[in-house]
């Protein structure tokens, strides 16, 4: 059965690279059909995803699409989906995002260091997105995301903070309840507790590993790549169905109640693609985020970028440039991010105030599942760099499932690393962790299953890593921890004076509550 790919048929998407898909697209919903159509936007005017620095009442929209700005009452519409994201520099920079139904006047965002004083007011920036109807599995449908950057804020401080437009100021009274907070990096190194996971979508399950991301009070999350699933096809299977941009909105509805006081910073991965925005298939992505973008390449990579938090570096990297099993953007960035990778990994292991370094993206660079399983591209282009530069903790999503290597270095088993272990990057090598469970559809794992409370080594498992030519098998030994319910990982992070053993622990914990993993990575602090 030929079913769409966001509007491309299977049988050509899967030949296609996403730049193609993106072309495809806008010959088929070009200006003159969208006219004779009657369905036009600001946007789909432009010819793009969205006109940066314009703003929503800008937009034109048609009784197909939504009511004229000017016949909106700003008093009947709600923010939602709030999500903030660090700006390069966490102690003094912060980007509050959010989302209206329609469009709105003078959209704005008030802060201050109490509720009860909101005197500072910004005006934001809407970024206007449309998707006709074919493209999509809905009709005409156009969203509307906002944006304020924060800047020169103070390390370390608690803001309070609401958002609005003509109509809704969030200082009324009565509007209180509606405001958030957030807290900056400190200006000096301190403990901390960060979370991750990837491959979230929308469901249940999704919701449930939210409820306890807010209990582990951490200072910002990760988020693996396979944000929303708009667009399930993704994955390439042929039994997918069709992309839907309103699915954004349902998520960012589900995600609020952590994103809203919590950095939640994600990687992209192959379900992020969306041909029809830009040739690169991230332009729904930059109308909807507002990530960094200290990366090699803001147009073509949105989502690499990396900052500091205390002692600890992060870094934010797109492995669809360099996947060999989904090769839609296999060598969009012609090999800039990787030298940019490079860079990054040799300034923060020669700084002074950076003592660990932890890298995530989306394909598994070592996982047994029998989906995805590893990613050959990430072993030949980025797994040198990591050990070079002994990264201390690599997260991947993808695959959907927990599962913890040993220590690797070489390909190979360095040291076995069992649960409670503690690995030493310096002179052991890099650990890596699938975090993949956070709440879509589960896979599975060909050896047994070995957890916390429930261990059962193997000596080798069976799995496979795509390379170029396709699947290649390989019998591994450096499977640890395999876990098959939901998840997400807890690093709390540790520093330690000059000389003294920083630390950084990590839990793999089940959307029950439960540990189903822990281990510890060490390292001298500087």
């Amino acid at each position: 059965m030929d079913i769409p790919r966001m509007g491309v048929p299977e049988r050509l998407a899967e030949r296609m690279s996403m730049a193609e898909q993106h072309e495809y697209l806008r010959a088929r919903f070009s200006r003159r059909t969208m006219i004779r159509g009657g369905a036009v936007t600001l946007g789909a005017v432009a010819g793009g995803a969205f006109v940066p620095g314009a703003t929503a009442q800008a937009a034109v929209p048609t009784a197909r699409t939504a009511p004229a700005a000017e016949t909106v009452d700003g008093a009947f519409v709600a923010p939602f989906g709030r999500h903030l994201a660090y700006g390069a520099d966490p102690r003094t920079e912060m980007t509050v995002s959010w989302q209206v139904p329609v469009a709105v006047k003078k959209p704005f965002i008030r802060i201050g260091a109490h509720p009860t004083d909101l005197s500072r007011k910004i005006d934001a920036e809407v970024r206007t997105l449309f998707t006709p109807a074919g493209v999509g599995a809905s009709g005409n449908h156009t969203q509307y995301y906002v944006h304020a950057e924060l800047t020169h804020l103070r390390p370390g401080r608690t803001y309070y903070y609401g958002v609005g437009h003509q109509g809704f100021d969030p200082a009324e009274p009565h509007l209180l309840g509606t405001l958030g907070t957030f807290t900056t990096a400190p200006a000096y190194k301190a403990p901390f507790t960060f979370t991750a996971f990837g491959d979230e979508g929308v469901s249940y399950h999704g919701l449930a590993n939210n409820s306890l991301l807010l209990g582990q009070n951490p200072a910002f999350h990760l988020h693996a790549g396979d944000i929303a699933y708009a667009d399930p096809s993704g994955s390439g299977q042929a039994s997918d169905t069709g992309f839907d941009s309103r699915i954004w909105d349902q998520f960012l509805a589900q995600t609020e109640s952590v994103a809203k006081s919590v950095p939640w910073m994600p990687a992209y991965g192959n379900h992020d693609m969306e041909a029809w925005y830009s040739p690169s298939g991230y332009g729904g992505e930059e109308a909807r985020w507002n990530l960094p973008g200290n990366g090699p390449d803001k147009k073509n990579l949105p989502g690499v970028y990396s900052f500091v938090y205390g002692n600890t570096a992060v870094i934010s990297l797109d492995a669809n440039d360099i996947s060999f099993e989904i090769p839609a953007n296999l060598g969009i960035s012609g090999g800039t991010q990787t030298k940019w990778l490079e860079a990054q990994l040799k300034k923060y292991r020669a700084s002074k105030d950076v003592d660990f370094i932890v890298v995530f993206f989306h394909h598994c660079a070592y996982c047994t599942s029998t989906s995805h399983a590893s990613e050959g591209g990430v072993r030949q282009e980025w797994v040198p760099l990591f050990e070079k530069y002994t990264v201390d903790l690599v997260i991947n999503g993808h695959n959907h499932q927990y599962e913890r290597t040993d220590v690797i270095k070489g390909n190979k088993v360095a040291k076995k690393l069992p649960i409670g272990g503690t690995a030493y990057p310096e002179t052991d090598g890099v650990v890596y962790v699938t975090a993949g469970a956070a709440g879509r559809s589960l896979y599975a794992f060909s050896a047994p299953l070995s957890y916390e409370g429930n261990e059962l080594d193997v000596d080798s498992v069976a799995s496979f890593v795509n390379i170029k030519g396709g699947k290649q098998n390989e019998t591994v030994a450096w499977s640890r921890v395999r876990y098959l319910d939901y998840s997400f990982l807890r690093v709390d992070v540790t520093p330690a004076p000059k000389g003294r053993t920083a630390t950084l622990k990590v839990r793999g914990i089940a959307e029950s509550g439960e540990q189903v993993d822990h281990f510890t990575v060490a390292r001298r602090a500087k």
